[in-house]
């Protein structure tokens, strides 16, 4: 039974009021990859009465007052995506679908949804609490830059005018704050709780607590917003504060006495509370409300997948999972993921397939090391990068064998994997790598697997704390070999980024060299996002690596962005006076011309006239007679070994959108 969403399901469940109204951006769709889901069937579980308040019409406080004011309060997110993120392109294009909406309809949600609805609230029922929490809330706790607006914001706490902040996934802090407020407890005095952010107001907070060594005052925020330097240092000291074992109580002033403090991030799950989460009695669909709309887009990508683990030890610089889940892997036991499995069998739409086993990365299942577990991750080192930490102990054991297992059901056809592969991580697992890549091909994999190099100049990929080239390369290798041995013909759909900061248009000129080399026709480019609280966005911003402690290189131009991008579609006709540009201002026309290394043609009337024979049949036959190969993923290396253009002798991926490259199999010009 799904949860009410109308003041009548309410009365008829002889509920006289909830004791929470769970407010969310998204269409109500209950299945545990949703949020809004998993917090109100988790507060059910413990006795409490939630009602669901999905997509608000917020251009009044009436709809806020649907089932009336809520005995404990509200809790308020803007959904599975940030509601910028959602609504607008890299470009600040506004988007014209909702993938979280019925129907894919976009407006049903407003531009920073999070304040909205609270303002709407505070205006309904003055000093009832409110809690927020979600991607939203979490990634601007603390005072951040926001692209859309190109400026740093206040934390998200002071503008919602909140008054708690729930960061992270929230089972928890929720948990815990639902109980202190069933005890009486005032909603300002709930300061302790542990993956919770609040506000308090003491002149003398410095001073009172000066002995404090478990807390650290960040710069005030008059001081990040006038210093892009300050911001960097500030930015770098919540980064190293994300671990619930290391990580440090924060505190952010804002003048006249008022604080935004961040507690350290709540202890991570353990397998048996995860198991316990995504066994709660989901309706596994979206609410039967929307079924005339053509129901809610988002559910089908899910519905017969899988979640096996949460956080993630990559680090990328894009990815603001650091922030979010944190870096220790938290998994869920086999026996768990089969019993779901039965229940995605059961429904009548399951065609034999479960669609993805995996999480933010498919092949972590375990914490890197055995230190994390008592002391938890590394302050100032990462675990990925800049090469695989000697500590780490790579293992696809157990990810073995539950994809065996879920292979042997009855009922299943094929179990995908379509969550991201670290293929540094599977490289350097010197004992089950070789047989998990087997698997992989041989099981998990049907035509097409998806990586993300994100880039292949060790210049950008140095910024994005992404493996070298060369571990691309290795993969690369490895792979076809592999699917040379069981006799099958697969291929790699590599995801790039550009525009990154460190990329400038030399790099991104490697990179359409690498994909003119290799074959890979990208379908689709995504140039670099800068979503709050991301190492690469703090980069962007500041044009300061805080990590490294260095200047970086940012394409902030649109004219410059535009050239990145259309470098990376330089088979499109529409592109090609745009790539000229960017050959010439990087200094290589060369590139430029008939041959087979060119990358685009020139201009009509230039003067660099077609080669002899002329026609395009002439073309192809010169082409053959070089020895040009058309590749698939086959011999990444080539076109460097042959001292192709730039990159030679280099040896070197939401709620974050990147950019996809389908290879070229058939020799498509």
């Amino acid at each position: 039974m799904f949860l009410p969403v109308t003041k009548k399901e309410m009365l008829d469940r002889g509920w006289e009021a909830p004791d929470f109204v769970m407010v969310t951006g998204d269409a109500y769709v209950d299945h545990p990859s949703f949020g809004h889901a998993i917090i109100s069937r988790l507060l059910e579980s413990r006795g409490y009465r939630v009602a669901i308040l999905a997509q608000p019409d917020w251009r009044s406080s009436e709809d806020f007052m649907r089932f009336g004011r809520p005995k404990l309060g509200f809790l308020v997110n803007s959904g599975n995506v940030d509601s910028m993120v959602n609504h607008y392109s890299v470009f600040r294009h506004r988007r014209k679908t909702d993938f979280y909406s019925p129907g894919g309809q976009a407006g049903k949600r407003p531009d920073r949804a999070v304040i909205v609805y609270c303002n709407r609230i505070r205006e309904a029922y003055g000093d009832v609490p409110v809690i927020i929490g979600g991607i939203e809330a979490s990634l601007r706790r603390m005072g951040h830059y926001d692209y859309w607006d190109d400026r740093v914001r206040n934390s998200i706490l002071l503008d919602s005018q909140a008054d708690l902040l729930s960061y992270g996934m929230g089972e928890h802090s929720t948990v815990e704050i639902a109980e202190a407020l069933a005890a009486g407890i005032d909603v300002k005095d709930i300061t302790w709780i542990r993956g919770t952010v609040c506000r308090i107001v003491d002149r003398d907070f410095e001073k009172n607590n000066e002995n404090d060594r478990d807390l650290v005052i960040l710069p005030e925020f008059s001081r990040i917003k006038e210093s892009r330097e300050t911001y960097a240092e500030s930015f770098l000291i919540q980064y190293r504060n994300t671990d619930s074992v290391t990580g440090k109580r924060l505190a952010e002033g804002y003048g006249n006495g008022v604080y935004v403090v961040q507690n350290p991030p709540a202890q991570p799950l353990t397998t048996l509370e995860l198991d316990d989460v995504y066994e709660l009695p989901y309706e596994r669909a979206a609410h039967p409300m929307y079924d005339e709309a053509g129901g809610v887009p988002a559910i089908k990508e899910v519905k017969f997948s899988l979640c096996s683990t949460r956080g993630c030890f990559g680090g990328c610089s894009f990815c603001a999972l650091t922030f979010h889940q944190g870096r220790r892997i938290q998994s869920r036991s086999k026996e768990s993921l089969l019993r779901e499995a039965e229940i995605l069998i059961a429904d009548p739409d399951f065609k034999g397939y479960i669609h993805d086993v995996g999480g933010p990365t498919a092949n972590f299942q375990k914490p890197a090391c055995k230190k994390q577990l008592e002391h938890g991750v590394c302050t100032y080192r990462d675990c990925m990068y800049p090469e695989v930490c000697e500590n780490i102990t790579p293992d696809h054991s157990s990810y073995l064998e539950i994809l065996e297992a879920l292979r042997q059901l009855p009922g299943v056809k094929k179990v995908f994997i379509r969550s991201g592969i670290r293929f540094d991580y599977l490289m350097a697992d010197k004992k089950d790598g070789r047989r998990f890549l087997n698997d992989l091909c041989r099981y998990h994999v049907s035509g097409t697997l998806k990586v993300a190099p994100e880039h292949i100049s060790d210049n950008v990929l140095r910024r994005m704390h992404k493996p070298p080239r060369r571990v691309f390369e290795a993969f690369s290798r490895a792979y076809e070999e592999e699917n040379r041995r069981i006799g099958k013909k697969q291929y790699l759909i590599p995801y790039f980024i550009s525009s990154h900061p460190g990329s400038r248009l030399e790099d991104a000129v490697q990179l359409a060299v690498f994909l003119k080399g290799n074959g890979f026709v990208p379908d689709q480019v995504q140039d670099f996002y800068p979503t709050p609280a991301t190492l690469s966005t703090c980069m962007y911003y500041t044009g300061i690596d805080p990590v490294a402690g260095e200047k970086v290189y940012t394409a902030r131009d649109p004219e410059e962005k535009r050239l990145q991008r259309a470098l990376l579609h330089f088979n499109k006709p529409e592109n090609a006076q745009a790539v000229r540009e960017a050959l010439r201002l990087s200094g290589h026309e060369e590139l430029i011309g008939w041959g087979p290394e060119a990358l685009v043609r020139p201009e009509k009337g230039s003067g660099g006239g077609r080669p002899a024979g002329g026609s395009k049949k002439g073309r192809k036959s010169a082409d053959r007679s070089s020895g040009k190969k058309r590749a698939g993923t086959a011999d990444l290396n080539r076109g460097r070994r042959e001292g192709r253009g730039p990159g030679t002798g280099n040896h070197s991926r939401s709620d974050n959108e990147k950019s996809g490259h389908k290879s070229n199999l058939k020799g498509k010009r």
